[in-house]
């Protein structure tokens, strides 16, 4: 390929709205455009990365018994209907109706569209176990996308689901397919992923984990602890407190604390610490703006997540009217009125010499003993796990929070889908049941992001073999002097017929700008070819890392450049 036809342009400026490094060099070297919020057109060089990337994942899919298939982009919305998400999702999935009037939807996932496809397939238990997978386009109408590919709109996923008539087989397939994704990860050259137990979300199931490439620019928080190597997503982390009971409880009195709302203003006024108080977070469900009141120890944060999926629905932080009866800034679990719904995380269990609110403006109560004051309160994990918080797996202080993004996940689904959308099998004692899926996705191309993400200077990317777009980029500096000419194509044509992918530059530009582009495209070998190095009989010949520098005679470069792409 000569670079004089690539298409795209490339330019040293970063983009002022380029937040993150890999959006910032996929711009500048001519990678994607923007065309509308979320959603960007590729240039050949991505393409030619995401379709390495492409063949990696179907390779492991394949070793693991995957057969791909494709399903629709557009599909009606009676199957989503089905399984109920037609309903449950919000603005993110795009719906629309033909000319008939009929509706459909844009695919953001495809547990519906799997089940369609296998339920008159695999009714009997003789088929199962088996698994489907897919590498195509969805649309998600995300509401903040953000740092390029790394959250889109408009996106490649490779999603596989795989059905099993015992909960058995799906926990041995579903380590089979972390392994597999633990093998995809080392091959694009990002084996420093880990995994992490997360929160199914709208995907249903019990047991989920997301692959997490840690990085300062993630957008997830990662629980992590140094002693004993347990991972969460800080949605999914239990939050586990020490907790010690006074011995003896003081009395509930109440005092006077005049135009005093927040925590810290109260703690300070009767001499207590956030730890010391129950805080109190409201919020209103989104289907009909009932109140929930709930309670936390003053020094921890709500866990959303948890709460929503304890409510099992959408919540929004409340606007208390008057008619409410809730008094703002003042509220406690004693005398709290009535129609509201009360939890109370477990930080509060047994917990005693509080400060709380008095449910009458301007008052609080100090001296609250749970267990006196609050009798027959029911606790629940509703709190996110802290820097430095105990580890659920081993009991030690040594949690630390990360960043991280998540370039891909796995789900046992259960039955969610083959129950609501009536796929059933018989078995071999004849008794109808219903399949166990599981579900495993891959964003390609968030996942070739992310590679650059980890693997980049300040003047380009530093691609990995198994993906780079060329192996080796060809500068043939001052291509206007015959000698230069001839060397180059020479070296070009060899390469070639040693059936290695070369990008060749033998434009009439300077030689700055000719190794600015050749940084920005990222490819693992380098080979100049200049009247400098032509004098002195060499072909110089580096890595884009930096670790190799070579000379050859111009008739050895070809095969001294071969070689060094294989020890790579």
């Amino acid at each position: 390929m000569k670079l004089a036809k690539l298409v795209g342009d490339r330019f040293k400026e970063r983009p002022s709205d380029c937040v993150v490094d890999s959006h910032a060099l996929m711009v500048r070297g001519g990678y994607i455009k923007l065309m509308a919020n979320g959603i960007f057109s590729s240039y050949m060089p991505l393409k030619r990365i995401t379709r390495k990337i492409e063949q990696i994942i179907r390779e492991e899919m394949d070793a693991i018994d995957g057969q791909e298939v494709q399903f629709p982009v557009v599909m009606p919305a009676s199957i989503w209907q089905e399984s109920g998400r037609y309903e449950s999702i919000g603005a993110e999935m795009a719906r629309f109706q033909d000319r008939s009037g009929s509706p459909l939807v844009l695919g953001m996932t495809h547990e519906e569209a799997a089940v369609h496809l296998v339920r008159d397939y695999a009714k009997s238990y003789a088929r199962y176990p088996f698994m489907v997978y897919q590498i195509q386009t969805k649309f998600r109408d995300e509401a903040r996308p953000r740092a390029g590919l790394i959250r889109v709109r408009e996106f490649t996923m490779k999603d596989a689901y795989s059905f099993h008539t015992s909960q058995e087989d799906l926990e041995e397939y579903y380590e089979k397919c972390h392994k597999a994704y633990e093998r995809i990860y080392a091959r694009v050259g990002v084996p420093e992923v880990i995994s992490v137990a997360s929160d199914s979300g709208m995907m249903g199931g019990s047991v989920s984990h997301e692959f997490m490439l840690l990085t300062p620019i993630g957008e997830d928080s990662i629980a992590i602890c140094s002693e004993c190597g347990y991972s969460a997503n800080m949605e999914a982390a239990e939050c586990i407190i020490e907790k010690e009971k006074e011995h003896v409880s003081a009395d509930l009195t109440k005092v006077h604390t005049p135009d005093m709302h927040t925590i810290e203003e109260v703690c300070n006024f009767v001499g207590s610490s956030p730890e010391k108080s129950c805080k109190v977070v409201v919020y209103q469900r989104n289907k009909d703006d009932s109140y929930v009141i709930l309670f936390i120890r003053g020094d921890l944060e709500v866990n959303e997540t948890k709460l929503t999926n304890f409510l099992g629905c959408e919540i929004h932080p409340a606007e208390i009217t008057e008619e409410s009866g809730i008094k703002a800034g003042f509220i406690g679990p004693v005398g709290l009125c009535s129609g509201v719904t009360v939890l109370y995380d477990r930080s509060l269990e047994n917990a005693s010499g509080l400060v709380c609110g008095a449910n009458e403006v301007d008052y609080h109560y100090t001296g609250l003993d749970m267990d006196r004051d609050v009798a027959g309160a029911e606790y629940h994990d509703f709190a996110k796990i802290m820097e430095n918080g105990i580890c659920p797996h081993c009991g030690k202080p040594a949690i630390r929070i990360s960043r991280g993004i998540e370039v891909g996940n796995i789900f046992q689904l259960g039955t969610k889908y083959t129950k609501s959308m009536d796929m059933t099998y018989t078995d071999q004692n004849g008794e109808i049941r219903y399949p166990i899926m599981g579900c495993y996705g891959i964003g390609v191309g968030r996942l070739a992001a992310s590679v650059c993400e980890a693997h980049h200077d300040e003047n380009g990317p530093i691609w990995p073999k198994a993906i780079a777009p060329w192996q080796v980029h060809i500068c043939a500096v001052r291509a206007d002097q015959p000698e230069v000419k001839e060397a180059a194509d020479r070296l070009y044509n060899e390469l070639e017929a040693k059936g290695m992918e070369v990008i060749y530059d033998d434009r009439d530009v300077s030689a700055g700008v000719m190794f600015s582009d050749a940084d920005l495209l990222g490819v693992p070998l380098r080979a100049v070819v200049s009247p400098r190095n032509l004098k002195q009989g060499i072909v110089e010949i580096t890595s884009r890392d930096k670790t190799v520098s070579e000379k050859a005679s111009p008739e050895a470069a070809a095969s001294v450049i071969e070689n060094l792409f294989n020890t790579l």
